[in-house]
């Protein structure tokens, strides 16, 4: 079968590797049908992170079970599946509680699993999934082809950007600045529009991601940054936002988000930190402005969030703007990083 690894920054490749198989009682075997790139996978395609060795890599995919161990109980062959970007158990203390990104047992694409066994990154045709129980959400049919990027958005970037929203406490009135306009900061205009914000203002220089933002719910636009941004953000509020949403994870954005919020006001982060963003705890302690976000626990939210795909309601796989298939993986890191595409989706 053919999968994504990475050798070194900016070597990308895409290679013939053993078909997976069922190694534990609670694996599947799941057919990729669509997986993409995220921001996160240009950390080590960047050298921000290293890479000691070659490995597979990407987190995001829907496929097709093709075969489950004798343990598996909530999928079956034939089913079409979501993955979570993080492999959960669903049983440990962590998962019980909600927090399936911290599974006690879990793992996550690209290395190895609670068993020592290795996982292949979901940039590959097919995938062995550990824990399918905990891992995999089946949905209620074979769903159309129109409706796959949709539903691909569910296994990382749409369920990120709830969770900002959901860390910012964003509620019908609240007013709202997204702070990142890929594909997580997008995200996080609709599910702040779905919450019910009564304003919400995109930070964007890019008049693509700009359209895109105002079609998933921004009221208003702020191309500014720094000691500008925050003054045209005050004109256009009367003052400064209840919410904000960090989709980014530099020092530069943190910045910007904390310093658009009034005081008491609530800051959900979720951009994966490069470049050691840090918080001013003496700046918190004199405006009591809240923080809160992290990795998101996506397998929690995809049933609030599925049935609202499904019907139509919900269509956050616009944030796909080109399509490529697997062969030309290479092709689509260089697209993200060169900002000529705003996520891309692969085809095995």
């Amino acid at each position: 079968m053919l999968a994504t690894m990475i050798h070194a920054p900016g070597d990308i490749r895409v290679e013939e590797l053993p078909h997976p198989e069922i190694l534990n009682p609670t694996d599947a075997v799941v057919r990729v049908v669509a997986a993409c790139v995220c921001g996160s996978d240009l950390w080590p395609y960047r050298g921000v992170r290293p890479t000691k060795t070659p490995h597979g890599i990407g987190h995001e995919l829907v496929g097709v079970v093709e075969a489950v161990g004798e343990d598996v109980k909530t999928v079956k062959p034939g089913d079409f599946v979501i993955s979570p970007f993080s492999i959960s158990d669903g049983t440990c203390v962590n998962c019980r509680n909600g927090w399936t990104q911290a599974c006690e047992h879990g793992t996550g694409f690209g290395g190895n699993d609670g068993f020592g066994l290795p996982v292949t990154g979901a940039q590959s045709q097919f995938v062995r999934m550990p824990y399918a129980d905990g891992t995999l959400i089946a949905t209620p049919e074979m769903p159309s082809d129109d409706l796959v990027p949709h539903l691909l958005t569910l296994a990382d970037v749409m369920c990120t950007g709830h969770h900002a929203a959901v860390s910012a406490e964003v509620g019908p009135g609240k007013s709202v600045v997204v702070v990142g306009d890929g594909a997580v900061g997008l995200s996080g205009v609709l599910a702040a529009a779905r919450l019910g914000a009564e304003r919400i203002i995109i930070m964007s220089r890019h008049e693509d991601r700009q359209k895109l933002a105002v079609e998933f719910g921004a009221t208003d636009v702020v191309a500014e940054r720094g000691e500008e941004g925050i003054a045209k953000i005050k004109e256009l509020l009367g003052g400064l936002a209840d919410c904000a949403l960090e989709c980014v994870g530099t020092k530069e954005s943190m910045d910007q988000a904390l310093h658009v919020l009034r005081p008491g006001g609530h800051l959900g982060y979720v951009g994966v930190p490069a470049g050691g963003p840090e918080l001013p705890l003496r700046y918190l302690f004199e405006t009591n402005i809240h923080v809160a976000g992290g990795i998101a626990p996506a397998h929690t939210y995809i049933p609030e969030l599925l049935p609202e795909v499904l019907d139509g309601r919900l269509k956050p796989g616009k944030v796909f703007d080109l399509e490529l298939p697997l062969s030309e993986a290479a092709e689509a890191y260089r697209a993200m990083d060169e900002r000529r595409a705003i996520k891309v989706l692969l085809r095995p």
